[in-house]
């Protein structure tokens, strides 16, 4: 009996996701800073431009090998070495020889059937004795049994029953006329290994529990279930299928063995009578000889049968070999029927070009539950293990259209019989999201996102959050069934998020967002709670990381997306709770503050952070943490851009702490401290003195105890320092210089042991070494230009002038006015788009430069320049 899933299947898909070209890879910021350029250390951050390079990800084959095609006859073994088969390659072998066998049995049998028809009864059939007429009859009819039950067994199978100890898989095949072949041996098997099946039935308990499953499955399908089906009433045992496919397995082997036995009677007594017919005696041993050598080769193909087949040990070497779990056994079995009916059916060696990969992909494709709940376990299986068939696994997959398009149907198939049919496809889906053409390919097929989304809604009535008290999750209850839906969808859209346009896709996605946000709500017991469900942290934790690549877009789609984001009112507040609760989990925290950080820059993300009270106080408290070096830096660049060209974003900083400034002062002359944390601390401290009001200056004046430090680095060699943090240091001597006279800043270089034309030198040095814009420092050269600016219009500019001549400094701001770009006009950047645009271009402050310096009107006011 079929049973159908009760879902159309359309056969002539059209694959929209993959064709054409793979576009280029988006540029996305990278929030954690952990990934590295190319050619050396540190990495990028939001004030450096940078676009990512595509992997060199090479595909990955069963065994270590060169990838070929997905019709590879061949495929690498999944856990040895380059060299090793396929363990289904013995399946498939096997299959080959049997169907040799089969083939010239049958060949063998027709031959004999034509000259016993047409020699024998037909020119002779008044000259034989009594005898060679019946045991002509008598072997004529066992062939025609035996030819009977190959093509009628068939129709008794499609009615096995799953119940049985040894038929138990039979239930789950598919019944068509290209498999009546390999349903014969199955039932061969029965006499053979049929004690030792079911003794393998009670030792694999899950293979039992598998199966039961699988009929349970069947149970809930429109249609009779095969084993309650009695052809005749009364007549229960001899009319069920699996007993008549018993028997009609039998009648074939009675026959073979009468066969035997009657030609080797014959021929041992030889005592024909020619009846005046001088051929009649070589034509009846030519019938025996044949007869004899048919029944032969089919009972030596059945003793090779049961000789492979016995006690299942190939079936079991296969399995775990190809480690199928509980779905192994009856996958395998299936599987070799497949070869064995390809190698009868077609060209003997049409069997041997199959693989698990291919076949499984077929039975997905079916619209029959059943043969797609194999299909899609032995994709699960393949795609998940740690062996090296994973990157080929995933490769046929994805150059699938059909393959891939039912998986990504499969997620949105919400019946309770299906649920566990709808997992094992999700896993392959999120790891087909892995790779990212398969990712594209993905996200191209219509509705995909849906799809993928409504993992993230599967549960009785509301949807369960990411860590909502959920008391069965831990022991396995259905909120915890349903967990695993969520953290698999939430996974997946992880990996669609690496791509820039299903950032798009997922925005679009009507109510995907909110939902996604929903799953970082989190409550102080759980957080709090060393013993809390893994699950339930690990929701938060996919849920962080989605929402930390979809604010972390670049372009129009990042910019609405941060604003999706932002405007959402309980998106800022989940992250505050994270911050406030979450100590046991710090990765979350550090997560919540890099989404915090992306958020901070759009004008509405920084309105949501200060809106929200504590955040700001909690991100100042985690920089001056010293315990958690990373989560201090990463707290310290959510205040970078929060302050960035922001009056309001600097007063809500400055309100927090009366010592702010004073905590920045420390933390940057901290020689103990992370260098990060020390870099970060002098960005902040630069971006206070910038864009804060008035009212703020003499609270900022403290700053000035850092002027000393800041000059001694900026005197350092550029192989002796990161010019990151000389960058840095130049813009807040700038900055910090608003606060003094040019005697002051005469005074505080000689403090800091420095000499007026050394530092001047020192200037006109940097210059020199950057003779066009760096990417990794893009704002170096301006805020050298701008402490230049400073020098010459402080109270001792006159002096300052000079010594800028004498260094060459007009024909260095020539120079660099010849070489001015794009990417020296903003402050931050996401990926390669600039953000924050400065107040004054770069051309116009190198002209403001030169005019200076060659109009000699030093000694004007000092006027520190923002931005």
């Amino acid at each position: 009996m079929k049973y159908t899933n009760g879902r159309e299947s359309n056969g002539d898909r059209s694959h929209k996701g993959g064709g054409g070209d793979v576009p280029p890879p988006n540029i996305q910021i990278d929030m954690s800073m952990v990934r590295r350029r190319g050619g050396g250390g540190g990495s990028p951050s939001f004030f450096e431009p940078w676009t990512p390079t595509p992997g060199s990800g090479s595909v990955v084959v069963r065994g270590g090998g060169s990838s070929g095609s997905s019709g590879d006859p061949t495929p690498h073994h999944p856990s040895g070495g380059g060299g090793r088969e396929a363990p289904e390659k013995l399946l498939t072998l096997f299959a080959l020889r049997l169907a040799v066998l089969e083939k010239a049995a049958s060949g063998l049998g027709t031959l004999n059937f034509v000259w016993a028809t047409v020699v024998l009864l037909g020119g002779f059939v008044s000259n034989l004795t009594l005898t060679d007429f019946w045991c002509i009859t008598v072997i004529l009819v066992g062939e025609g049994a035996r030819v009977f039950g190959r093509s009628h067994e068939l129709e008794w199978q499609h009615h096995a029953t799953e119940t049985s100890s040894t038929a138990a898989a039979a239930g789950v095949l598919r019944s068509s006329s290209r498999f009546f072949h390999r349903v014969l041996h199955f039932h061969a098997s029965v006499s053979d290994d049929g004690g030792a099946a079911a003794g393998e039935a009670r030792a694999n308990t899950k293979s039992s529990q598998l199966q039961r499953q699988l009929a349970a499955v069947a149970k809930q399908q429109r249609g009779w279930h095969a084993p309650d089906v009695s052809l005749l009433p009364y007549t229960s045992w001899v009319s069920a299928a699996t007993n008549i496919g018993w028997l009609l397995h039998w009648l074939q082997v009675i026959s073979a063995v009468s066969c035997v036995a009657l030609s080797l009677m014959r021929l041992w007594k030889h005592d024909f009578f020619a009846g005046g017919s001088k051929n009649m005696r070589p034509a009846l041993l030519l019938f025996y000889t044949l007869a004899l050598l048919e029944a032969l080769l089919f009972l030596l193909e059945k003793a090779y049968w049961a000789w492979q087949f016995g006690h299942c040990k190939l079936l079991h070497q296969v399995t775990d070999d190809c480690h199928l779990g509980a779905c192994g056994p009856m996958a395998i079995r299936r599987f070799f029927y497949d070869a064995y009916s390809k190698c009868i059916d077609g060209s003997i060696f049409d069997g041997i070009k199959m693989d698990l990969v291919t076949f499984a992909e077929d039975l997905i494709l079916s619209d029959f539950l059943d043969e797609q709940f194999i299909g899609v376990r032995i994709l699960q299986q393949f795609a998940t293990n740690a062996a090296a068939s994973t990157g080929d696994t995933l490769r046929k997959i994805g150059t699938s259209p059909q393959s891939v398009e039912r998986l990504v149907e499969m997620l949105s198939w919400k019946r309770r019989y299906e649920e566990d049919l709808r997992r094992s496809a999700a896993e392959v889906v999120c790891k087909l999201a892995g790779k990212r053409q398969n990712a594209l390919r993905l996200s191209g097929i219509p509705g995909a996102i849906e799809s993928v989304a409504s993992l993230l809604y599967t549960g009785r009535g509301v949807a369960v959050s990411g860590m909502q008290p959920q008391p069965n999750a831990a022991a396995g209850g259905e909120d915890g069934d349903y967990l695993a839906f969520h953290l698999l969808g939430l996974r997946i859209l992880k990996k669609l998020a690496r791509d820039q346009d299903n950032c798009g896709k997922i925005e679009n996605a009507r109510g995907l967002l909110s939902k996604i946000i929903d799953f970082t709500k989190t409550l102080p017991n759980l957080l709090q709670n060393r013993h809390a469900s893994d699950s339930q942290v690990r929701a938060v934790k996919h849920a962080l990381q989605v929402v930390k690549r979809l604010v972390s877009t670049t372009g129009n789609t990042g910019e609405a997306l941060r604003r999706g984001v932002a405007a959402n009112v309980f998106a800022v507040c989940n992250l505050r709770g994270i911050l406030r609760y979450g100590q046991l989990h710090t990765e979350l925290q550090k997560l919540a503050i890099d989404v915090l950080a992306a958020l901070a820059m759009d004008d509405t993300g920084k309105e949501a952070i200060m809106a929200t009270g504590g955040l700001v106080k909690l991100l100042l408290s985690t920089f001056a943490g010293v315990e958690e070096g990373e989560l201090a830096c990463n707290a310290g660049k959510a205040l970078e851009m929060l302050a960035l060209e922001s009056e309001k974003g600097c007063a809500a900083i400055l309100k927090q702490r009366a010592d702010v400034v004073d905590l920045l002062v420390s933390a940057l002359q901290d020689d103990g401290s992370d260098n990060r944390r020390r870099l970060n601390a002098a960005r902040v401290l630069r971006s206070l003195c910038a864009y804060s009001s008035q009212k703020h200056r003499e609270r900022l004046r403290v700053a000035t105890k850092a002027l000393p430090l800041v000059l001694r680095i900026t005197m350092k060699e550029n192989k002796e320092l990161d010019n990151k943090v000389l960058e840095v240091c130049v813009g807040l001597t700038t900055q910090i210089c608003r606060f003094i006279d040019g005697e002051r800043f005469a005074d505080e270089l000689r403090a800091a042991g420095v000499e007026e034309r050394a530092y001047v030198q020192r200037l006109a040095r940097i210059l020199r070494d950057y003779k066009y814009p760096e990417i990794r420092v893009p704002r170096m050269r301006r805020f050298v230009v701008q402490q230049v600016i400073w020098l010459m219009t402080c109270s001792r500019g006159h002096v300052y002038v000079e010594l800028l001549r004498e260094v060459g400094m007009e024909g260095l701001l020539d120079s660099v006015a010849d070489t001015t770009s794009e990417l020296e006009c903003y402050h931050a950047f996401s990926g390669s788009v600039g953000i924050g645009k400065h107040r004054e271009s770069f051309s116009g402050v190198v002209d403001i430069a030169l005019e200076l310096i060659t109009g000699g009107r030093g000694g004007a006011p000092a006027q520190g320049v923002k931005g």
